[in-house]
């Protein structure tokens, strides 16, 4: 059985960096961001059709990645990130993702603790921004009552950190 790990909160948090080097240390492996690809492509003026695409995207990508039989699965972000997108550009939202059930089993989530960098594709850089957008993120995982914890640190530090929150959770053998 797939253990299913996410990483999940607001822009600029390290998640894309976390994703790979937690799946090679886990022996696992890695569902990119499809949100970020998407918005590479199409550009950040996202709509609800935009987002159902991303949802959609991401689900799809999932599944491929868990045919293969993985013994763990990481993702940098899930379906309940672009629900948080939902709220943060339409106020509203999207009933197909709350109808979404194919959760992980633990999130994690990166603290704030890193600069913010601009890469073309973030949309919520200041300080009171990223702080609503993390509440946001937060309150999807608290609303569906997941289990969820932080990631703090830098480079080493915050793999570790993510290795040990996955420790305290019980995922590990």
């Amino acid at each position: 059985m797939t253990r299913q790990i996410c990483l999940h909160g607001a822009e600029s948090t390290g998640k894309s960096a976390l994703a790979p080097r937690l799946a090679k240390a886990l022996g696992g492996v890695v569902v990119p961001e499809y949100g970020r690809s998407y918005a590479e492509a199409h550009g950040t003026d996202l709509d609800a059709d935009d987002l159902l695409a991303i949802f959609a995207g991401h689900v799809a990508a999932t599944r491929v990645a868990l045919a293969v039989g993985p013994d763990w699965l990481v993702s940098d972000t899930d379906p309940l990130m672009t629900q948080a997108w939902a709220l943060m550009l339409l106020g509203r939202r999207l009933p197909e993702i709350d109808a979404w059930t194919d959760v992980a089993d633990l999130y994690l989530v990166p603290a704030m603790d890193l600069p913010w960098q601009e890469d073309g594709t973030r949309l919520f850089g200041s300080d009171s921004a990223r702080r609503q957008f993390m509440d946001v993120a937060i309150a999807e995982l608290d609303r569906r009552n997941l289990r969820w914890a932080w990631v703090e640190g830098e480079g080493d530090a915050r793999l570790q950190s993510a290795l040990a929150a996955i420790q305290a959770a019980g995922l590990t053998a």
